[in-house]
């Protein structure tokens, strides 16, 4: 099998573009997702969890803990209660998935860490900020950290005694040390060993905590290293435009046109034109063709099925902003809002606060879609989903504040 150009994979020509409807497109996404069926009656284990991983292939990561830590939140989604000690052991002490800038900061199944050497290998393309500005201003003290890891073991920014600064209006306010250690987990010098209960990243070499077989892998031609993450984009959307596929890893754009080319030459995406998207987009060929979707869920704002909002509005009309950096008097729907999803259909948003003082699950507001107009259905399906969720944020209760347009009847479900 052989690309143009030398590459790995055969050449074919490009089949007849194939039409298809919204709705089909919008349950093969979910269905992609994990998000088309009703989820399972047992409790997940470790193995669910990890196949999870592997077929989203990227968490995000933020800090934000109004509710939960975001990168539980998607398994939940999913796999309804699980132990979330058993996510943090994917990471470690199994190294099953590693950290590293995919979408943004992220878990990857560690498989994927060969292709993505070739950032890491460009950091003076594709690093940011501080992290550059201390290894070109002070190249001696990056090195410096760099051999203290490697005679003295895991280093947490916090042991290093230096005062963050205080710069408003900057989201990376990093003292220098935390900046060359970044610069070193951009790199690929250092990786995360763990985090701290704090949600603090423990650095230690690489070569001491990944694992050896991983990376003895031959690190891939950047070509083909794009292509394999497109590849990977593009069985986790199932169907998608080019933009879509380019962000799942935030890819750049030549890089990204050019594996796409070369994936549909291959066969491995099929062209298609989806009824109101209005560009072009391509299609996984083993995406599942699902005829129903029975899934419920709250998805967190950093979920990869809505974490690109112009693709929720074309796959579900649903327009959505974090508002977490706008001022409180001017958000719409509140500070940390979760679309609700029912069935095939985002139907609702809420904005949800762990009280964990008191044991409460507060609804700050509640609103349900203009598509929706009986809101009694879909607030007895989201009070139930909030039930489900206080459960396993082992809240005691689920309260509700009169906001939104959907508070009232919300609160009488619940």
């Amino acid at each position: 099998m052989s690309y143009r150009r030398g590459r790995i994979g055969p050449v074919h020509q490009l089949p007849p573009v194939e039409r298809l409807p919204a709705p089909l497109a919008r349950r093969i996404a979910l269905a992609a997702q994990g998000l088309v069926d009703e989820r399972p009656t047992t409790q997940p284990g470790t193995r669910q969890l990890g196949a999870l991983v592997d077929r989203l292939a990227v968490v995000q990561i933020d800090s934000v803990n109004v509710l939960s830590r975001s990168h539980y939140l998607p398994a939940f989604s999913r796999l309804g209660g699980y132990r979330r000690e058993l996510l943090d052991r994917l990471h470690h002490p199994r190294h099953d998935v590693f950290e590293y800038w995919a979408h943004e900061a992220s878990y990857l199944p560690v498989r994927l860490q060969p292709y993505v050497r070739w950032r890491m290998a460009a950091a003076e393309q594709h690093a940011w900020g501080s992290m550059l500005r201390v290894q070109r201003e002070r190249p001696e003290y990056v090195a410096e950290l760099l051999a203290r890891v490697t005679e003295g073991g895991p280093l947490r920014a916090g042991e290093l005694g230096e005062q963050r600064p205080s710069t408003p209006g900057q989201m990376w306010n990093w003292h220098p040390g935390k900046a060359a250690l970044e610069y070193l987990f951009y790199v690929g010098a250092l990786t995360a060993r763990s985090r701290t209960a704090g949600f603090e990243r423990v650095y230690d070499l690489t070569e001491r905590v990944l694992p050896a077989d991983v990376l003895a892998v031959p690190t891939p031609p950047r070509a083909d290293a794009v292509r394999e993450l497109v590849r990977t984009a593009s069985r986790a959307l199932g169907v998608a435009t080019e933009t879509d596929l380019r962000d799942y890893f935030r890819l750049p754009v030549a890089d990204a046109r050019t594996a796409v080319a070369e994936l549909a030459e291959a066969g491995e995406l099929l062209p298609v034109e989806v009824h109101g998207w209005g560009r072009p987009a391509w299609l996984d060929p083993a995406a599942r063709r699902s005829r129903w979707a029975r899934a419920r869920a709250l998805l967190s704002p950093f979920d990869s099925l809505v974490w690109e909002r112009p693709r929720i509005e074309r796959l579900f009309g649903f327009r959505y902003r974090l508002e977490i950096y706008t001022p409180a008097a001017q958000r719409v729907h509140g500070y940390y809002v979760l679309p609700f999803l029912l069935g095939d259909q985002l139907v609702a948003r809420v904005d949800l606060k762990a009280d964990r003082a008191v044991g409460v699950l507060r609804v700050q507001a509640a609103h349900v879609e203009a598509h929706h107009p009986d809101p009694v259905p879909v607030a007895a399906e989201l009070a139930a989903e909030l039930r489900l969720m206080a459960d396993w944020l082992e809240l005691e209760r689920v309260e509700v504040q009169p906001r939104g347009d959907l508070a009232g009847q919300l609160a009488r479900a619940v």
